[in-house]
């Protein structure tokens, strides 16, 4: 590397360090977020939907596996919808749309108080073919594509919300 391109790059190096940039997961396992996380309580979601969608969160959150009770309860609503469009000119179905909406609050047991109130949600995209099996298949893969993905988000919610209180 050219002289120039080095004092570059340590002036860059400098810039990132002092601007209060910090990782989310400082600490690893034993960090405040990574400890937030599994003192949450995930409550159980209706459906199919909300079976894919609790347990993608337990994983991802390592929920119930602090030492004490809970300090949080995640309470999640599913909004799951499965529409046609695309109808072709023999008035059958070429595409389908699976949408999945999340609404949830995570609740501060100790006072009972909501502290945070969001909702996110995904979309898929389905090609309706001749055979039904392939479609119900196609269905049922991006039902649990869009629950892995609707967790994600939550987490990365919540993970903020809990990083920003630092609790």
């Amino acid at each position: 590397m050219k002289r120039p391109a080095c004092i570059l790059a340590a002036a860059l190096a400098l810039l990132v360090a002092g601007c209060g940039l910090s990782p989310m997961y400082a600490g690893g396992g034993s960090g405040t977020v990574a400890r937030g996380l599994a003192s949450i309580d995930v409550a159980a979601i209706e459906g199919q939907a909300g079976w894919l969608v609790r347990n993608e969160l337990v994983d991802k959150m390592g929920a119930g596996r602090s030492d004490g009770a809970p300090r949080y309860r995640l309470d999640v609503r599913l909004d799951d919808k499965l529409e046609a469009f695309a109808v072709l000119s023999d008035d059958t179905v070429g595409r389908e749309r699976r949408t999945l909406r999340a609404r949830y609050q995570l609740v501060d047991l100790s006072t009972g108080a909501v502290v945070l109130d969001a909702s996110d949600g995904s979309d898929a995209g389905i090609d309706v073919v001749g055979a039904d099996y392939a479609t119900i298949a196609a269905e049922q893969t991006a039902l649990e594509n869009l629950a892995r993905d609707v967790a994600a988000r939550i987490v990365m919610r919540v993970s903020l919300h809990l990083r920003g209180t630092g609790k």
